[in-house]
């Protein structure tokens, strides 16, 4: 059992709100998922910078010259804005999967979160009360997000097992539910060259979409293949650079609610996390269908 929660803003004025709104849904949903907790924003894109979100369990000694010592290792200029255990790098987006690779060398105790020109990824072991004070989320502001509450059951209670996953640029998923097949997947999927780090389900699923669009697929099609290719329940919620996409399996035993106004669509794992939401008086609200993509883009 574990909460999702994912808000995409249609009203450009919600944008510096989206962090507060986001956070206040997030911590609404932890009685379902109180071992961890996590949140992808998507933000301000600058035209030729990217952004490599990462984190250390020694952030002190490891973020103290990253910055310096990743600008030379890959020849241009880096930023380095910290937030507790995350930092986010700002680097040139034609220099992204370089400075990746040079982490493992100029700062092997860095882990990367979250890559891509928009999303930054923000997750840690703990309350989601905790985790959303520790990195400021209330004063984050952004187009979309997607945050989850974790209860740990396929894996260990670690900041490395907390969702969002990100496999892809600017892509994102949280999951809640359980994937059969996963060992299986994640071996298929690393013979053909896609890196997955842990042993959690979500991981894969995330990467098998990743895989998917690879092969020239778009994010629905993926959905909708993962309805077939995946065994087990689940509920996911998928944040890419530009839309925001939901999808159940056939047999939708989790559960999952969600709401669209003028200003926003926004998705819950009960009621209750979207009831301080503005307008949701005036919102339609339903379950969404069993084994159908649902897809909104900007």
């Amino acid at each position: 059992m574990c909460g999702i929660v994912g808000l995409f803003l249609k009203d450009k004025a919600l944008e510096p709100q989206l962090g507060a709104l986001l956070t206040d849904m997030l911590i609404t949903m932890t009685d379902r998922g109180p071992d961890s907790a996590g949140i992808a924003i998507y933000g301000d894109k600058a035209d030729g910078r990217a952004k490599l979100t990462v984190q250390s369990d020694q952030a002190d000694t490891v973020f103290a010259d990253l910055a310096d010592t990743l600008g030379t290792a890959i020849g241009s200029a880096v930023k380095l804005t910290r937030k507790d255990t995350h930092a986010v790098l700002d680097v040139p987006a034609d220099k992204i999967a370089e400075a990746r690779a040079a982490l493992k060398t100029v700062a092997p105790d860095a882990r990367v979160m979250s890559a891509g020109e928009t999303i930054e990824i923000y997750k840690e072991v703990g309350l989601p009360k905790d985790v959303a004070a520790r990195f400021d989320l209330s004063k984050m502001h952004g187009t979309h997000g997607i945050g989850h509450t974790r209860m740990a059951t396929e894996s260990a209670v670690t900041t490395m097992g907390a969702h969002p996953f990100n496999t892809g640029p600017d892509q994102c998923l949280v999951h809640n539910g359980s994937l059969s097949n996963h060992n299986s997947l994640r071996r298929k999927l690393r013979r053909d060259g896609v890196h997955i780090e842990t042993q959690n389900d979500t991981e894969v699923g995330a990467a098998y979409l990743t895989w998917r669009m690879q092969h020239g697929a778009t994010l629905g099609e993926a959905l909708e293949s993962s309805l077939s290719d995946l065994d087990g329940f689940f509920t996911f919620v998928v944040g890419t650079e530009d839309g925001f996409g939901v999808v159940r399996d056939p047999i939708a035993c989790k559960p999952a609610v969600m709401a669209e106004t003028d200003q926003y669509v926004a998705f819950g794992s009960e009621y209750r996390a979207l009831v301080n939401l503005p307008g949701i008086e005036d919102a339609r609200v339903w379950e969404p269908e069993p084994a159908t993509v649902y897809f909104w883009k900007h």
